[in-house]
């Protein structure tokens, strides 16, 4: 009888060493995008209207200011998503830059050159000259292919032309598993909401299609969209065009997850005007991040980055994302958008 128990007994130890020994470890990365709020740096380009943004031209802009907002900017990303399990940012889309000098200019800086970031940029057509881009840490992530896809806007005059910022494709390799991101800055809400609504429509679309084309290569496909969509989760464009569920349950087929409508369901946001929030700052994921709980990247949780000292707080923006610029008068600040950012794992067999 003794001897049955010893050999019951070193049978559990050996079968709990191999539960163990195979246990599933997680691998966290952290996802970001922000609009850092015009970019731009002093040289007038006499391609695009960015003569505001000179030392004579309305905004004074300085290379004292400059350098102040590339490192105010820097500041803020070196944050993002840090914590004991994860070391900042591995990827981080960017809106309203002017040109690869001024994304050189901040991950050489300081705050984020330890870093390893690289990064993948492409001149849109914006008549402004302001541009998206995706940052990356080159020691996690490996760039296969970059697709840059137009928008072409409609207005009710035809003969009205008017170019905006291209959807940024990046296909690549995160930590060996694929992963594609999509980095976007719709059109705004320039003429009113509704008015404008069909043009974001448009830019949604051209995400849903790139969507659907992967897809059929792969089923399982880990799709990300990211940017300012100049719309909120529940609007249109995200639910209606890009096909976004906005809760778990509801998602079937090959709907995204919008897991920042949760975020925006309790009165949060990114950007503010008029005494209201708005959530137009998104990351959304494909289905398989969080119905495929067996393999490849899985969804954990998505987040805004509203630190307080990113908040302004006096004056008539107060409560407000502490900015650069109120109109052409120089506020120090860093954006008027906050970023954004998810937070993924990937299993780990020990």
């Amino acid at each position: 009888m003794l001897q049955h128990r010893l050999l019951l007994l070193v049978l559990l130890m050996v079968s709990n060493f191999n539960i163990w020994s195979q246990a599933s470890v997680q691998e966290y990365y952290a996802i970001g995008f922000y609009n850092v709020e015009n970019l731009f740096d002093t040289i007038d380009n006499p391609m695009i209207w960015d003569e505001e943004f000179t030392p004579s031209g309305s905004k004074a802009w300085t290379k004292d200011k400059y350098n102040e907002k590339v490192a105010n900017i820097a500041s803020v990303i070196s944050l993002i998503g840090r914590n004991q399990e994860i070391d900042g940012l591995s990827l981080l889309g960017l809106s309203e830059i002017e040109n690869d000098t001024v994304i050189m200019d901040l991950i050489s800086h300081p705050q984020l050159n330890s870093r390893n970031y690289g990064f993948v940029h492409h001149s849109s057509p914006d008549r402004r000259g302001i541009d998206v881009a995706l940052v990356y840490d080159t020691t996690v992530f490996q760039v296969d292919q970059v697709v840059p896809y137009p928008v072409h806007m409609q207005f009710s005059d035809t003969s009205k032309v008017r170019r905006t910022r291209d959807v940024l494709l990046v296909s690549g390799r995160l930590d060996g598993l694929p992963l594609h991101i999509t980095v976007n800055h719709w059109p705004s809400r320039s003429g009113g909401e509704k008015r404008s609504a069909v043009n974001r429509n448009i830019a949604a679309t051209v995400n849903r299609r790139i969507l659907d084309s992967l897809y059929t290569i792969d089923p399982e496909v880990r799709f990300v969209v990211m940017g300012d969509l100049n719309d909120d989760p529940d609007n249109a464009s995200l639910v209606k065009h890009l096909r976004a569920a906005r809760k778990l349950n509801k998602i079937s087929g090959s709907e995204m997850y919008n897991p920042m409508s949760n975020l925006y369901n309790k009165g949060l946001g990114s950007n503010a005007n008029r005494d209201r929030w708005s959530l137009f700052d998104q990351i959304v994921v494909s289905a398989p991040f969080v119905t495929n709980t067996q393999s490849g990247l899985q969804f954990i949780e998505a987040r805004i980055f509203n630190k307080n000292f990113l908040i302004e707080r006096k004056g008539k923006y107060k409560g407000y994302p502490k900015r650069t610029f109120d109109f052409d008068a120089y506020q120090s600040g860093f954006s008027d958008h906050l970023p954004v950012y998810m937070v993924i794992a990937k299993s780990v067999t020990d």
